[in-house]
């Protein structure tokens, strides 16, 4: 007969593996700027870091804390100063967690960005087309009072009021079709930079997970080799 002390034993310690796996699982990850300027993500950071600030990323990369740095000796004798650097920081947190949270549920590649950005920029391009169609448009009518204009002139006629108030406005309309042709211009420049922006940010996203599972990997056979190591 099965001794039951010893399944319960057994039921208790896989409880204990299966509790122990998952909390590896669900580490966070830091991410801190290291002396040399660049960008380091890990399961700990150096003490000597910790000062400076650093983010706190969950399993998919996702930002759930802005740590702010310490403050400087000038900082320290305003009293709000604390505030207004955590008041920062609770912002920004705030920011990246929705914009990382927003990729991730919009996206499954950079594929799919970059397919958006083109949706979209074909979108303005089109408008940017018909705009310029437009002023070719009121350019070509301009074109025809004015030769109207030129031909009553060489014939001794007095150009009539209407006609000169008609290409004044044509014209007017040109100025204000070149400026929406600029702010298209400008608004297509944006959207660009906005969807260049989201790229480098999922990428990040996907490098920090794709590192985590890394990490994750290499803790494991740290283990396992000390598990096995016969000097143990």
């Amino acid at each position: 007969m099965v001794n039951k002390a010893l399944l319960n034993r057994c039921a208790l310690a896989c409880a204990l593996l299966l509790g122990f796996a998952t909390l590896g699982q669900a580490r966070n990850l830091y991410r801190y700027y290291n002396d040399e300027g660049s960008l380091v993500v890990d399961f700990t950071i150096p003490t000597e870091y910790v000062s400076r600030g650093y983010e706190v990323v969950n399993s998919k990369g996702v930002v759930i804390k802005v740590v702010p740095r310490e403050l400087t000796e000038e900082e320290k004798l305003d009293f709000d100063a604390q505030a207004k650097l955590e008041a920062r920081a609770r912002a920004e947190e705030e920011r990246l967690r929705r914009w990382d949270e927003t990729l991730l549920l919009r996206y499954s590649a950079v594929e799919d960005i970059e397919a958006a950005r083109e949706r979209a920029l074909q979108d303005l391009r089109i408008r940017v087309s018909i705009l310029k169609s437009n002023k070719r448009s009121l350019k070509q009518q301009v074109e025809n009072y004015q030769a109207q204009a030129a031909d009553m002139e060489r014939r001794g006629q007095e150009v009539d009021a209407a006609r000169l108030k008609t290409i004044e406005q044509l014209q007017q309309e040109i100025s204000a079709t070149d400026r929406a042709i600029a702010d298209r211009q400008t608004e297509i420049d944006n959207v660009a930079g906005a969807f260049g922006q989201d790229i480098e940010r999922f990428e990040m996203l996907l490098e920090i997970v794709e590192l985590r599972r890394t990490l994750l990997a290499q803790e494991r056979e740290a283990r396992e080799a000390r598990n096995t190591d016969p000097r143990r």
